[in-house]
C-alpha cells in the first residue's frame, strides 16, 4: 500500500471492523447495543468518525474532525424517529432522506477534500459505517441480507446472474466503445487481490446500500418488479460522473442494466452477498480484461 502510514493502515482497519462485525454477528451487535439507554445508543456511533482523528493533523482546521463524529450520532438520531413513527417499517422519508444523504455525499465527493486522495476510501467507510449502525441497530431494518457467511447458494445465483448479463454487456459495451479488450492476460495473483479488495471496498459497500437499503425498502411501497427498477436506474445514474468529465451516458447504460441483475441476485434470498459477488465479478473482469 504504497504511500500508506501505518496511522492510516491502522484507521482503515478501524472503518473495515464494524462492517466485518456486523456482516459475521450482525444480529448479535443489534441485541447487545439495543439493551443500552438509549442515550448511549445513540452516541455510541460517534466512534465511527475515530479513523479521521488517526489521520487528523491538529494544525488544520477542526471542522472536519467534527463532522466525522457528529454526522454518525444524527444518522442515528433521524433514524431513530424513524422508528417510532414508522415501526412496521413501511419506509419513512426520514429513511430516504438519510439515504440520498448519504448517496449524494459519496457520489458528489463532497467530503472527500478532508482526505487526502489515496485515504478518501476511509471516508467512504465512515459514512457505510454509521449507515450499518443507524439501520440494523437503531433502526432494526429487517430483510437488509447483510451476512458475510457465504454460502454456497450465494455464489451458485451470483454466478447465474453474471452469465446473464455478461452476455448483454459485452457486446453492447465493445459497440458503444465502452469497452475495450487488453492485449495480455494479467497474473492470477493480481486477479485474485483485484476481486478481493473489489468486493469489499466496492461490491459490498454499493449492494448494501443499493439491494440492502434502498431496494429493500422501496419494495415495501412499489413491489417486487418496480423497486427493482427503480433501484437500477438510480444505480446506474450514480455512474453518471465516474471516468468522464460529462455525464457518462454510456457508463449509466450499462451500469443501470447491470443493477437488474444485481437486484436479482440480492432478491434471490435476500443475501448482499450474492449480489455483492455478481458485482464484483463485473467489476473484476471490468478491470483486468475489458477497461
Amino acid at each position: 500500500m504504497q504511500g500508506w502510514s501505518y496511522t492510516a493502515i491502522v484507521a482503515l482497519a478501524w472503518s473495515l471492523i464494524p462492517l466485518l462485525a456486523f456482516g459475521l454477528a450482525g444480529d448479535a451487535i443489534a441485541r447487545a447495543c439495543n439493551k443500552l439507554p438509549i442515550a448511549v445508543r445513540l452516541l455510541l456511533p460517534a466512534v465511527c468518525g475515530v479513523p479521521y482523528l488517526m489521520v487528523w493533523n491538529p494544525w488544520e482546521n477542526g471542522r472536519w474532525l467534527v463532522l466525522y463524529f457528529t454526522l454518525p450520532v444524527l444518522i442515528a438520531v433521524v433514524l431513530w424517529h424513524a422508528s417510532q413513527s414508522d415501526p412496521q417499517q413501511r419506509g419513512d422519508w426520514r429513511d430516504f432522506a438519510i439515504l440520498l444523504i448519504l448517496g449524494l455525499t459519496v457520489d458528489l465527493r463532497w467530503l472527500e477534500s478532508a482526505w487526502p486522495a489515496h485515504l478518501s476510501v476511509i471516508g467512504k467507510m465512515i459514512l457505510l459505517d454509521s449507515g450499518l449502525y443507524g439501520f440494523l441497530v437503531i433502526r432494526q431494518l429487517t430483510s437488509v441480507g447483510f451476512d458475510l457467511r457465504i454460502g454456497s447458494n450465494d455464489i451458485l445465483i451470483a454466478l447465474r446472474e453474471l452469465l446473464f448479463y455478461a452476455p448483454i454487456a459485452f457486446p453492447l459495451g465493445l459497440a458503444l466503445g465502452f469497452l475495450h479488450l487488453h492485449a495480455g492476460l494479467p497474473r492470477a495473483g493480481t486477479v485474485g487481490l483485484t476481486a478481493i479488495v473489489t468486493f469489499f471496498l466496492i461490491a459490498i459497500p454499493e449492494e448494501i446500500y443499493f439491494r440492502g437499503w434502498i431496494q429493500n425498502l422501496l419494495e415495501r411501497r412499489i413491489g417486487r418488479l418496480g423497486s427493482l427498477l427503480v433501484t437500477s436506474a438510480i444505480f446506474g445514474l450514480s455512474h453518471f460522473n465516474k471516468r468522464a468529465v460529462h455525464f457518462n451516458w454510456r457508463y449509466v447504460l450499462l451500469a443501470t442494466i447491470a443493477g437488474i441483475f444485481y437486484g436479482r441476485a440480492w432478491r434471490n434470498g435476500r443475501r448482499v452477498a450474492a449480489s455483492a459477488i455478481t458485482h464484483s465479478g463485473v467489476d473484476t473482469i471490468w478491470a483486468l480484461f475489458l477497461r
